[in-house]
């Protein structure tokens, strides 16, 4: 039995789409997040390798680094204004049409990320305008969870939301590999000092892929029928009440999107730290070797693409909040050991430390998809959801490499790390607590 907060069934039985449709929407919800998510990602490790001496230059390092972070925590900033805009637009024209549009900004702005001319050649409007177009990846990035997500889930049939959302979580781990692998290729191919004056730059170019996708579905995908319905109804309601989605969810729904924002902060914040801080932290602090620290990022990855749509599967049979809490406890237990083996400077250890953290990260995030879409109705649904992501994203994902540098250069220890990452656990596990309080209490 689902023990998930559920506002009402996303798709009955009696509008379940043809099976082929069904298939040919999750393999374009996925592909939509693997490209959009590998688009936003490789900013993160350029971030960690290249971006501060290229963009930020001084004779601190700490500081570079520090300043290339904070540009990609802006990206992280933007998000809640794409989730807003998008859920609004989304939630009254449609899904699709909004994912289209994130696609094709994020296209454009990771491309043009990859052909900016750095300080050495146009001065302080090179840092500027990477700041620009990292602002246009995280309005984008805001954007498209929602779409992406509810095209899956409003098409899943009963009974199997959890395994169809976790689909477009899918699309996180490929993002990584895929970023990983593209920057190890570059790297192998180039050399280190023309990967430092130009081999960086591929990655990004790549970007210009995703145009190619937001056509497909828009030619080829159609509009989920809970959203046909919620359209027929919000047209009817507005006409009497004039109303929308986000005043409705200010007005009566924002006690939730908080809570759904804190229950997952702990679960970005982690996983950032593993995929970003700790690439700087273990090349920059440690001194090892960035191709073996890529690799096992990328090793890791790999294995989330079994873990996640597991854990969501298992979301279908015994609830989500049971699952998504297992999950949030882990990463508070394993907080402290992580750090402790990375510190050893050991490539084995390392790899042991964070497929451990990885594994407690997938099995909160394969169901959370389907648990954010149950928290509200389909009339307000992108803008809910969405919020409640985007909050987590800002309040975890995109500080917490910033915050990581600031706490070992005050602290001297990685244990402050440890400490960062029990906070926001306790914080996720208390809200969902009274998230299942709320669901028990329907």
């Amino acid at each position: 039995m689902d023990t998930a907060p559920s506002a009402q069934p996303l798709t009955p039985a009696s509008t379940t789409p043809a099976d082929r449709n069904r298939r040919r929407v999750a393999t374009a919800a996925a592909l939509a997040s693997a490209v959009e998510w590998y688009d936003y990602f490789v900013f993160g490790i350029a971030a960690a390798l290249v971006l501060g001496d290229l963009y930020f230059p001084s004779g601190n390092p700490t500081a570079q680094v520090l300043a290339s972070f904070a540009t990609f925590a802006v990206g992280f900033l933007a998000r809640p204004l794409g989730g807003i805009v998008a859920g609004q637009l989304g939630d009254r024209r449609g899904r699709k049409p909004m994912l289209v549009l994130a696609l094709t900004v994020m296209g454009l702005a990771t491309t043009g990320i990859g052909l900016l001319p750095t300080y050495d050649t146009i001065g302080v409007a090179a840092p500027v305008l990477l700041v620009l177009l990292r602002v246009a990846q995280g309005v984008a990035v805001g954007a498209q969870w929602g779409g992406a997500m509810l095209l899956a889930t409003e098409y899943a049939p009963e009974g199997r939301r959890g395994i169809y959302g976790s689909v477009v979580q899918l699309g996180v781990p490929i993002g990584v590999v895929s970023a990983n692998t593209v920057f190890l290729v570059a790297g192998a191919l180039t050399g280190e000092s023309a990967f430092e004056a130009w081999g960086w730059r591929v990655p990004f170019l790549v970007g210009l892929l995703v145009l190619g996708l937001a056509w497909y579905i828009h030619i080829r995908v159609e509009e989920t029928p809970d959203f046909r319905r919620a359209e027929r109804e919000l047209a009817q309601r507005e006409k009497s009440e004039r109303t929308s989605p986000l005043r409705t969810i200010l007005r009566g729904h924002l006690g939730t999107v908080f809570l759904a924002g804190g229950s997952f902060a702990v679960n970005t914040a982690t996983f950032y730290i593993l995929i970003t801080g700790v690439l700087d932290y273990t090349t920059r602090e440690l001194d090892m070797d960035r191709g073996p620290v890529l690799t096992v990022s990328l090793c890791v990855s790999l294995t989330q693409l079994v873990l996640i749509p597991a854990s969501a599967a298992l979301s279908d049979r015994i609830g989500r909040i049971r699952i998504y809490a297992l999950g949030a406890a882990g990463l508070a237990l394993w907080a402290v050991p992580l750090f402790l083996l990375i510190d050893t400077g050991s490539l084995l250890w390392l790899a042991v430390g964070t497929f451990v953290a990885s594994c407690f990260l997938s099995v909160m995030y394969g169901p959370q998809a389907a648990l954010f879409a149950e928290l509200f109705t389909a009339e307000m649904r992108y803008t809910g959801a969405s919020l409640g992501y985007q909050i987590a994203a800002v309040g975890g994902g995109g500080l917490a490499p910033f915050v990581m540098v600031l706490l070992l250069e005050a602290t001297g220890t990685s244990m402050a790390v440890s400490a960062y990452i029990i906070v926001l656990a306790v914080v996720a596990l208390v809200s969902i607590k009274i998230l299942a309080g709320r669901a028990r209490a329907r």
